[in-house]
């Protein structure tokens, strides 16, 4: 397992997180305490819940299957889902410290942004769930640069806990966050947890043209496979082609991309049986040259779309391409 460090956390952290989405809905108790109890054996420390998945169920099933493991050996995060008031903050880490049966969580993150909020009560409700002991860091989910940015702004003129981490979708289909996003996390020392590194399966390797789609996949229901394979299906073609070629699975193939960003500090991979979690783990042994990378990321053409984005003769500066740039600046 690869290791990296964070900002005011003690704790080394694997660049591969275990998701927990599907525990307790797709996956009962003892499938999920075997993934659990072999994901911290083979090297992954970092597990992500929410008190929304399944009802809390899925937090329960941590707090049960880690419960005998030193806790300073694990980053446990979960996310706040009864509101983004203070009241609701505050409260909501309480009851997912009682399902988890645990007296803190390391990271504490308010799941989607909601129109209207209150930054400033959002902040210093945060804060108090720092100083009460009850969560290490605290953390968003799914927001844009500028409203992070601005949240920890407020923070840092009433001197209260910044935001640590952003959660977001990053694959090689879901590419918004290249934009000021990554830059910004990179910029500041911001964790950035990726969520969906699959592309909600269309990327490992069940999906091919020509080919009947597999009973038990999404694809059949989701709409997001079914519109990005009718677009970018030979390009999902020359992937797979391309992880045959280098002898890995599709899928190791796609978390590996998603870690090549220095910007990301883990890829989260949410399993629903032990096979998976033992093949997706494999993704952080394989180390994708510049070169690599680049061809793989030309097989789709999903970068967004922005006027003068491409280079155009004689100019010398293009502000698209800078709010992509995660070596633009140095904070020292």
């Amino acid at each position: 397992m690869e290791y990296t460090r964070i900002v005011n956390h003690p704790l080394e952290i694997s660049r591969i997180c275990l998701g927990t989405m599907m525990f307790g809905e797709k996956c009962d108790y003892p499938e999920s305490e075997k993934i659990m109890r072999s994901a911290f054996e083979n090297g992954i420390n970092v597990f992500d819940t929410a008190a929304m998945y399944s009802n809390g169920v899925s937090e329960e099933f941590v707090g049960k299957a880690l419960g005998n493991i030193d806790r300073e050996k694990l980053f446990i995060g979960t996310k706040v889902v009864k509101g983004i008031d203070k009241d609701s903050i505050v409260s909501g880490l309480d009851e997912c410290l009682t399902r988890l049966d645990m007296e803190y969580v390391d990271l504490y993150m308010i799941h989607w942004p909601v129109p209207g909020m209150h930054l400033t009560e959002m902040m210093g409700a945060l804060n108090a769930c720092v100083e009460s002991g009850k969560t290490k860091l605290i953390g968003c989910c799914n927001f844009p640069a500028y409203l992070m940015a601005s949240a920890n702004a407020i923070a840092i003129e009433n001197g209260w806990e910044k935001l640590a981490c952003n959660q977001v979708a990053y694959n090689m289909f879901e590419r918004g966050v290249e934009v000021e996003i990554l830059p910004y996390a990179l910029l500041e020392d911001l964790m950035i947890t990726a969520y969906r590194p699959l592309a909600v399966g269309l990327l490992t390797g069940k999906f091919r043209q020509g080919q009947a789609m597999p009973d038990s996949a999404r694809g059949t229901t989701d709409s997001r496979i079914i519109t990005w394979f009718t677009q970018y299906g030979e390009g999902v073609e020359r992937f797979v082609s391309f992880a045959e070629k280098k002898g890995v699975h599709p899928a190791q193939l796609a978390v590996a991309w998603t870690l090549h960003s220095p910007a990301v500090t883990s890829a989260i991979i949410g399993v629903s049986s032990l096979k998976q979690l033992e093949s997706n783990i494999k993704a952080v042994d394989i180390r994708l040259t510049d070169k690599e990378y680049e061809e793989l990321t030309s097989y789709l053409d999903t970068e967004v779309k922005e006027e003068g984005l491409q280079l155009f003769p004689g100019l010398t500066y293009n502000f698209p391409r800078l709010r992509r740039n995660l070596h633009v600046a140095k904070r020292k």
